[in-house]
């Protein structure tokens, strides 16, 4: 009875348009409000987020933030383990997240505990008309969930996140409603989800938001592994060979990153978006990349973060 009022508070709540944060200070009331909502893991990590917006101004002056030139609109850069701000820039500005919804997705599909071994059918249903995209799961395609989620993380594959979207208890409707359920528990306060997929510009978040979105999803094994994986072989039905399905994050093609979660993301609307949990000269950190113009920007983003953190470690040896 408890989680129905919540999840229907919840519900409201993100039928509401997203509003930015106007404070560090309000980040860290939110973070705390919510405390009694979010499981202990989550919770340790969501507020460590929300109160190093505090001790923002302190963290960054230890780095060498001029030199740093991103092309994402959009970014931060947070040490996970510490929750120290090393680099921001209009973090609390709400905008569209395209594809990087999908991690949320996952999280809710692995939360309601479904068999990972049944069979989901693609079906006309989850044909993108709002977009016009196209998909390699042909309408009657039938994977186990476990298949669908790997497709959904790694590929992309829009169909398969509609997919476990309607084959959730309650339809997708009650999917959608999960999701921002979800997102209120973690202190996502700015974000609103409208469909499992991404492919709706109403899908909106903040840079801050998704950094939360990215510490809970590292918690969960699956995610983990899932996203990180450079490509995998997946008998469809209709195809006479196993199709391979790539990692849409070059970055995780390539291997010479210690990347511990990924997601990629691009509407128009959104811009290309990428959202990481990495390891950088020994530092566990999540970096948060949005609406970079340019299909390389992104990517070029992450390249630049990395070699700006190997200088000031080398300038801080060299100190």
């Amino acid at each position: 009875m408890k989680r129905n009022i919540l999840m229907l508070l919840a519900t409201t709540f993100f039928l509401m348009p997203a509003t930015s944060a106007t404070a560090a200070e309000k980040s860290t009331q939110d973070a705390s409000s919510a405390s009694h909502r979010t499981s202990s893991g989550e919770l340790k990590k969501a507020t460590r987020i929300a109160h190093s917006s505090a001790a923002h101004s302190q963290s960054m002056s230890d780095y060498d933030v001029a030199n740093l030139q991103l092309g994402s609109s959009k970014a931060l850069i947070i040490n996970q383990q510490t929750g120290e701000i090393l680099y921001a820039k209009n973090t609390n500005t709400p905008t569209p997240i395209a594809s990087v919804t999908k991690l949320m997705t996952a999280m809710v599909v692995l939360d309601a505990m479904l068999p990972m071994d049944e069979y989901l059918t693609v079906t006309s249903v989850d044909i993108d008309t709002l977009k016009g995209t196209g998909s390699r799961l042909r309408v009657g395609t039938s994977l186990p969930r476990n298949e669908m989620l790997q497709l959904a993380l790694m590929a992309s594959e829009n169909r398969a996140a509609s997919t476990l979207g309607r084959y959730y208890p309650g339809g997708l409707t009650a999917f959608i409603q999960a999701m921002n359920y979800k997102a209120y528990e973690l202190g996502m306060f700015n974000t609103r989800f409208v469909d499992p997929t991404g492919l709706n510009s109403g899908n909106v978040s903040t840079a801050e938001d998704l950094a939360r979105l990215v510490n809970a999803a590292y918690e969960y094994p699956e995610i983990r592994q899932v996203s990180t994986a450079p490509s995998q072989e997946v008998a469809v039905s209709g195809n006479r060979h196993r199709m391979n399905f790539v990692n849409t994050n070059s970055l995780v093609r390539k291997g010479d990153c210690v990347i511990g979660l990924s997601k990629t993301g691009f509407i128009n609307e959104a811009g290309r978006c990428l959202v990481m949990q990495a390891e950088i000269v020994g530092q566990p950190l999540i970096i948060v990349l949005l609406d970079s113009a340019g299909k390389l920007t992104r990517i070029g983003d992450a390249n630049r973060i990395r070699k700006w953190l190997e200088d000031n470690q080398f300038g801080a040896r060299m100190g």
